[in-house]
C-alpha cells in the first residue's frame, strides 16, 4: 500500500483567516464526534451562510479501516431536521441515513444527535451528504477514505481526494422555484444565428433545415446539457474557487494517487490534467484493472481513482469543466508552490445528437449516423398542448415525501396539475431492441400507460445500450476518454448467478413543469418496489429523457453488464446516457427499506424509488 497519507488535502474557503494550502482536519480512528451548525463562508464576494460538518466546507475526511466497527455521534445544531447519509457504504438499512425510509430512522432533529454505529465491509474512496432538503446543496457534503485489510494492487507515493462540488449564492429552494417556472432559466447557450450560420456552411442548406426543423417541432433544445450551469455556480476543487485553486505537491518521479469525487448537487464534470496521462484504478471504491486514459466523466456521486506520474518538475492543471462547458474548477499539481500551470479554454458547447433523443442514429462507436425524415414526429409539438400553463406554481408541496427531509420547502405539490395530451404520440414506433454487449435476449421497448400522462413530455424511441460512448460533448474529441465499456472488475464477478428475474425502470419526465419521475409516476404517488431477500436481479434503466441521470441504488452493489460476465465492475451510482438503456445486476442481501434515485438533486424529488426488501 502506498504512503504518504499525511499529504491528503482539502481546502475549505471560510471567513476566517485561511490558505489554500492548508485542509480540514482528518478524523480518524473508530470514534467520531460530528457537528452540523451553520458557516458564515465567502466564494464570490457576497457572504453567505453555510451547512457544514465541524465547520468545515467541505466536511471533514473520515479515515476508516476495513472491518473495524466504527461509531459516529451527529449532533444538529440546525434550524431543521438533518440526516447523513454514507454514499456507497455497505451497512444496516437503520444506519443508512434517509428519513422515513431506513428502518426506524426519521431524521435528526435540531438540538438532538444520533449515533450510527455499523461494522465497516469494504475498502475505497466514498463520501457522505445530507439526505434532507437542500442541504447537500448548501455544504453538507464531505470524503470517507477506507483503508483495506490486505495489500493494494498498485502502488503510490502520495495520496489525495479531489473533490469537486458547486455553490450557489442562490436559496436552493429559489434555484428549485426557478426551474419548475421556466426549466432553462440558467441555460445561456441555446443556439444562436451565429450556430445556424455555421450549421449550413458544414452541412448544406437542406440538412440543416431539416435538422432544424426536427428540433422545431418536438420544442427541444439541443443543448438541454444541464439544469443549473456555471451561470449561477462557482465550481470548487476541496472547497477552493477557481480563483484561488487547491494545489497538490509532489516530487519528480513520483507516483500520485488522486482520489476524484463528485460531490455536487447538479453538475457533471469532464476532468482532464494536461500533459499527464490517468491510470484508473478503481472506480465507485472498487478495484477494476488499470486503465491509462487522458480524461474522464464523474457523475454526480462517482468516484474514481487514478494514478498519475509527473516526470518534470513542473505544474500540471487538474481541469474539470461543466459538462455545458458554461465554467470549470480547478487544481494544481505542483513541484513548487511558486509555479502554476496554464489553465485550458472550455471545450466549444456540444450539442445533442439524434441518439441522445433514443433514436437508433448511432453506430456501435457512439457516432451519430446521417439525417433521416423526422416527418412522423410532427405529433411531438408540445407548445400547443394543454395544461402547459406555468404561471400557478403557489402549491408545490414536498413535505411528505419520504427520502428527504423537505420542512424547509412548504408550497409545493404537483398532484393536481392538469394533465398534458399525449395521443398523437401513441403511435410511435416501439422498435425491437439491439441485444446488449451482455447477450441477453432482445426485447422492445416498454411504456407503461401512464407515461403518456402529465408527467411525461419525452419517449425515447429505440433507446441503445452505448456502453462504449464516452457521452455527448467527449466523442471524437481528441482525447482518450474513459467509457463504462473500459471497467472490468480486477477480481471476478462477486455473484455468478443469473438472475432470478429482470425489472425494467424507465426514466422520466416533463421538462416544461420541470418533473420527473419513474415509469411516469413520480415518488409521493408510487408503490415502493418489493424485492425478495437472496435473490439476484437484473435491472434495466431506459433512459426517455435527453439528459443524463446518475441512478444510485443504497444498501446494494450494482454489478454493471460491461460484456464480460466473469469480470462485472460493482458499481453505487450508474449515470444512464440520455436516450439509451443500462443494465446491471444486484444481489439483494441487505433487508429493509432503501433509497433508490436519481442523484441530480432537483430531481430526486420524483425520481425516486422506495425498495423493500424483505
Amino acid at each position: 500500500m502506498g504512503g504518504a497519507f499525511a499529504s491528503i488535502g482539502l481546502g475549505p474557503r471560510t471567513l476566517a483567516d485561511v490558505t489554500r494550502h492548508q485542509g480540514p482536519e482528518t478524523l480518524q480512528g473508530n470514534n467520531f464526534k460530528l457537528i452540523l451548525s451553520e458557516q458564515a463562508v465567502n466564494f464570490t464576494g457576497a457572504p453567505r451562510l453555510a451547512t457544514t460538518v465541524n465547520g468545515s466546507l467541505p466536511a471533514p475526511v473520515l479515515r476508516w479501516r476495513e472491518g473495524d466497527r466504527v461509531t459516529l455521534r451527529v449532533t444538529n445544531l440546525l434550524h431543521e431536521t438533518s440526516s447523513i447519509h454514507w454514499h456507497g457504504i455497505i451497512l444496516p438499512s437503520a444506519m443508512d441515513g434517509v428519513p422515513g425510509i431506513a428502518t426506524g430512522f426519521n431524521g435528526i432533529k435540531p438540538g438532538e444527535s444520533f449515533t450510527y454505529q455499523f461494522p465497516v465491509l469494504q475498502s475505497g474512496t466514498y463520501w457522505y451528504h445530507s439526505h434532507s432538503g437542500f442541504q447537500e446543496q448548501t455544504g453538507l457534503y464531505g470524503p470517507i477514505i477506507i483503508d483495506p485489510l490486505e495489500p493494494e494492487p498498485f502502488s503510490y507515493d502520495r495520496d489525495y481526494v479531489v473533490m469537486f462540488s458547486d455553490w450557489t449564492d442562490e436559496d436552493p429552494i429559489d434555484v428549485y422555484a426557478k426551474l419548475k417556472k421556466l426549466s432553462h432559466y440558467y441555460n445561456f447557450n441555446e443556439r444562436s444565428h451565429t450556430d445556424l450560420v455555421a450549421d449550413m456552411k458544414s452541412k448544406g442548406l437542406a440538412a440543416t433545415w431539416s435538422d432544424r426543423r426536427m428540433w422545431n417541432q418536438m420544442r427541444m433544445s439541443q443543448r438541454d446539457l444541464s439544469d443549473v450551469t456555471g451561470y449561477t455556480y462557482t465550481y470548487l476543487t476541496n472547497g477552493q474557487t477557481p480563483v484561488d485553486g487547491w494545489t497538490g505537491l509532489f516530487t519528480k518521479g513520483e507516483k500520485v494517487r488522486l482520489r476524484f469525487i463528485n460531490g455536487s448537487a447538479m453538475t457533471f464534470f469532464d476532468v482532464r490534467i494536461p500533459g499527464l496521462k490517468m491510470t484508473v484504478v478503481a472506480a465507485d471504491g472498487q478495484y477494476v484493472e488499470p486503465v491509462m486514459v487522458d480524461e474522464f466523466r464523474i457523475g454526480i456521486a462517482e468516484t474514481y481513482d487514478v494514478i498519475v506520474e509527473p516526470g518534470d518538475d513542473t505544474a500540471y492543471t487538474i481541469f474539470a469543466q461543466d459538462i455545458a462547458r458554461s465554467g470549470y474548477a480547478r487544481g494544481t499539481l505542483t513541484s513548487n508552490l511558486s509555479q502554476q500551470a496554464p489553465v485550458p479554454e472550455l471545450d466549444p458547447v456540444p450539442n445533442l445528437g439524434h441518439g441522445d433523443m433514443g433514436m437508433n442514429m448511432m453506430d456501435h462507436t457512439g457516432h451519430e449516423m446521417p439525417s433521416m425524415d423526422h416527418s412522423a414526429m410532427k405529433g411531438m409539438e408540445h407548445d400547443n398542448m394543454p395544461g402547459m400553463d406555468h404561471s400557478a406554481m403557489t402549491d408545490m408541496d414536498h413535505n411528505n415525501m419520504p427520502g428527504m427531509d423537505h420542512s424547509a420547502m412548504t408550497d409545493m405539490d404537483h398532484n393536481n396539475m392538469p394533465g398534458m395530451d399525449h395521443s398523437a404520440m401513441t403511435g410511435m414506433n416501439k422498435a425491437v431492441m439491439k441485444s446488449s454487449p451482455s447477450d441477453f435476449s432482445s426485447a422492445t421497448v416498454k411504456h407503461a400507460s401512464t407515461e403518456y400522462g402529465p408527467h411525461v413530455d419525452m419517449l425515447a424511441d429505440t433507446p441503445q445500450y452505448r456502453l462504449d460512448d464516452p457521452g455527448v460533448g467527449l466523442r471524437n474529441n481528441g482525447r482518450r476518454v474513459l467509457t463504462y465499456a473500459d471497467l472490468r472488475n480486477l477480481r471476478t464477478t462477486h455473484d455468478h448467478r443469473e438472475p432470478d428475474r429482470e425489472i425494467e425502470l424507465h426514466l422520466t419526465g416533463n421538462m416544461g413543469r420541470y418533473m420527473w419521475s419513474i415509469d411516469g409516476v413520480k415518488h409521493s404517488d408510487a408503490e415502493p418496489l418489493r424485492w425478495k431477500l437472496g435473490e439476484r436481479l437484473r435491472i434495466t434503466l431506459v433512459n426517455d429523457t435527453m439528459m443524463n441521470h446518475p441512478m444510485h441504488l443504497h444498501g446494494m452493489w450494482s454489478d454493471l453488464e460491461t460484456g464480460d460476465n466473469n469480470h462485472l465492475p460493482r458499481k453505487h451510482t450508474v449515470i444512464v446516457q440520455p436516450g439509451s438503456r443500462i443494465s446491471y445486476r444486484v444481489t439483494v442481501d441487505a433487508e429493509g427499506g432503501w433509497a433508490y434515485h436519481c442523484h441530480l438533486l432537483y430531481h430526486m424529488l420524483g425520481m425516486f424509488r422506495t425498495v423493500i426488501v424483505s
